[in-house]
């Protein structure tokens, strides 16, 4: 099959299609009330990251002209418009959601109010608040014609103001000001009065009392409307070999936050003399990506909605569960998996296992190392934390904190840096590569012979996360495994140790080949006329080369079901490529994010967990791990937990050749099969079978 003539789907393209998932879930009236709010607050934040991220990529691929249509497979130039066209539909029915929400908001006694709708007790409150907390927060800019237009910042949201003079002899002017709302927060909540709860958004409190900022300048207001402005976040890493990698992030940080811009957001009411001042002095026209909106911009706050009225407006979250191997045991973490691999799967499970194991480690006599690599930690991290302290223990640890995890750069050198300080031996990444694997390795020393426990994951050590994000983490002291994760570690130290694996995939060097070959074995198999199947789930499948092997195993024969939670440019269900392909995408209360891959490969299944999406980068640029379950109960569990999504038809859209992300839903006679709840079910009922296998480790000394 010619590589250049299969069906894709641009990635960029794919991409707005998951993120309209997301602002389904917005529009979807089973969802709870205020949970649709926040939906429209991931809806902007995901569009946020797409304009800083692949827009950026994109407008700089466009000047390459001939060259960049080889690199990215098709004309830069086109695309772009195509994406802004897009971006303005979704944007025109996200205002529809936005304000159908408001109305059922107030049949809910909870109104949204403005700085026109006040009543007396509230201009009141509104002033008072205004002077004792938002006064001190604000540095408005003066503008006009002989000066250039201020530097606005990316991620912030602004007020553009217009101003008249009341005195004599002096020139209108405009102003800027930042809309405080990294230090207030953006939803101010009113007194209630007659069991209403009322909501003003600090943007219309500044209106509100913004003339009491110019006055006293011998200004007053007569417009203002939001404004925002994003800019491209790729990091330019310079090549200074006399430059330390921490120097050159931190050089790239300082620079991203000039980065040129790639969206301007305004409201669509401005008037027609304002937009053109504010785009002349931008150095942009309306073709540069300048989208009209509402009211009000950077709805990514809106994720952070107070919660307000009945419990029916926000969902019911189950409690996490504890393993059923770890409750009431008087065994410490480490000694249950020296007997026994665990599988831990989040939010359903606490991640307090995995905080708790590590800090047991960090105080066990017997423990003699600790090796990890971090990629995204919470801000005051326990995982950093218990690390620390097993350094104070007298333990030896080595962490590899990966410096080039977009957005959380600022953050991991921070955690870099106090670790160094405490003692650690800091790795800082890897020349070349991005480290993406979530492995972490305990090494014990237990009558005179060194024991090894290992963690291999989908998903990053931060607690926070982990409860809002799916993942599974495996938990194991099988020497097979570790053996061979210890083998990642020696090269994090010395980058010319590569090794040789034969159970673990490993990116950049062995995991394409692995896969490509258990691929190559179904189509064999299909072809022989033998049982055959792949089954994978991940968050992107946008590779080309294994979206071809795909195709070809379809042509075979080979039944393959996908599960893509975000751009899927893989198009099913085209005759001569795809017919025995089927690919759903679950968007729900949490995010889907663990990646799980299953081939039949002739009744002896294959099935690895991997923090790998198949994409180019993860494949070939980044240091990524895949896992082989070979515990037989953890394979059943995973392979049941994936049974659930696939039968899900409930919270899942079907991806179609024309991405319309249709519901799926139940047959006649069909039960409705909702995933995340589900899956909660199962896990539960998975710890009562646990009761004889504790029985059975009880004995062990």
């Amino acid at each position: 099959m010619a590589k250049k003539s299969f069906p894709y789907i641009n990635r960029e393209i794919s991409w707005l299609s998951f993120n309209e998932r997301v602002l389904q879930e917005a529009a979807d009236k089973t969802t709870p009330l205020i949970e649709r709010i926040k939906f429209l607050g991931i809806f902007s934040n995901n569009r946020d990251e797409f304009y800083r991220v692949r827009v950026a990529t994109v407008r700089r691929l466009s000047k390459l002209g001939r060259k960049a249509v080889s690199l990215y497979g098709e004309d830069p130039k086109e695309l772009l418009p195509k994406l802004q066209r897009k971006v303005i539909e979704q944007q025109n029915r996200f205002e529809e959601i936005y304000t159908e929400i408001l109305k059922e908001l107030a049949d809910n006694n909870i109104f949204m109010i403005n700085e026109r709708q006040l009543n007396e007790n509230q201009i009141a409150y509104i002033k008072n608040y205004f002077h004792s907390d938002v006064l001190p927060a604000l540095f408005p800019i003066m503008v006009d014609d002989t000066k250039s237009f201020p530097y606005m910042k990316d991620k912030s949201g602004y007020l553009f103001v217009k101003l008249i003079s009341i005195a004599e002899k002096k020139k209108n002017k405009f102003a800027l000001i930042e809309i405080p709302s990294k230090i207030l927060n953006r939803f101010v909540v009113l007194p209630t009065e007659d069991d209403k709860k009322y909501i003003i958004l600090l943007d219309d409190i500044i209106r509100y009392c913004v003339n009491e900022i110019f006055e006293v300048f011998g200004f007053r207001s007569v417009e203002s409307y939001n404004i925002k402005l994003t800019r491209d976040a790729e990091l330019d890493i310079d090549n200074d070999v006399s430059k330390s990698m921490l120097e050159k992030i931190s050089k790239g940080i300082k620079d991203r936050k000039k980065g040129l811009p790639v969206r301007f957001v305004y409201d669509a009411a401005m008037p027609n003399d304002m937009l053109s001042f504010i785009m002349k002095k931008l150095g942009m026209d309306k073709k540069d990506n300048a989208i009209p909106g509402g009211r009000y911009h950077n709805f990514k706050d809106f994720i952070n909605f107070p919660t307000l009225g009945e419990k029916k407006l926000i969902y019911k979250h189950q409690p996490p569960l504890e393993h059923g191997l770890l409750q009431n045991t008087n065994k410490t973490i480490l000694d249950t998996i020296f007997h026994k691999d665990l599988l831990l799967h989040y939010p359903y499970h606490t991640f307090n296992h995995i905080i708790n194991l590590l800090r047991e480690a960090s105080i066990d006599p017997r423990v003699e190392s600790i090796k990890i690599t971090l990629y995204r930690v919470a801000d005051s991290s326990k995982i950093a934390n218990a690390l620390i302290n097993a350094i104070k223990n007298g333990k030896k640890v080595v962490v590899l904190v990966e410096l080039q995890a977009r957005f959380d750069e600022e953050n991991n050198i921070y955690w870099a840096n106090k670790l160094q300080e405490e003692g650690a031996h800091v790795i800082y990444g890897v020349t070349g590569l991005k480290v993406h694997s979530k492995l972490f390795l305990i090494t014990s020393r237990i009558k005179g012979k060194e024991v090894k426990v290992a963690h291999i994951g989908t998903g990053n050590f931060n607690e926070k996360t982990a409860r809002i994000y799916t993942d599974f983490s495996l938990l194991t002291a099988n020497k097979l495994i570790t053996d061979e994760v210890n083998k990642v570690f020696d090269f994090y130290v010395d980058n010319f140790k590569v090794g040789q694996f034969k159970h673990l995939a490993v990116a950049p060097f062995y995991m394409r080949k692995t896969f490509v070959s258990l691929i190559n074995k179904e189509i064999a198999n299909a072809k022989a006329g033998k049982k055959s199947g792949i089954i994978l789930k991940m968050n992107s499948l946008v590779d080309r080369e294994m979206i071809v092997k795909l195709y070809e195993a379809s042509n075979a024969g080979v039944p393959v079901q996908l599960i893509v939670r975000g751009a899927c440019s893989l198009v099913t269900g085209i005759e001569g490529y795809s017919k025995n392909i089927v690919a759903n995408s679950i968007v729900d209360k949490y995010l889907e994010h663990a990646r799980v891959f299953i081939f039949h490969n002739g009744g002896e299944e294959k099935m690895y967990l991997t923090s790998a999406d198949w994409m180019s980068r993860n494949l070939d640029s980044r240091s990524e791990v895949a896992v082989p379950i070979y515990d037989k109960e953890i394979r059943k569990q995973i392979k049941d937990i994936i049974n659930i999504q696939l039968a899900g038809n409930t919270k899942v859209r079907i991806l179609d050749p024309f991405q319309e992300n249709v519901y799926k839903k139940p047959q006649p006679g069909e039960r409705k099969i909702r995933v995340q709840d589900e899956v909660y079910d199962y896990i539960k009922e998975t710890n009562k079978i646990y009761s004889k296998s504790k029985l059975e480790l009880s004995k062990i000394k």
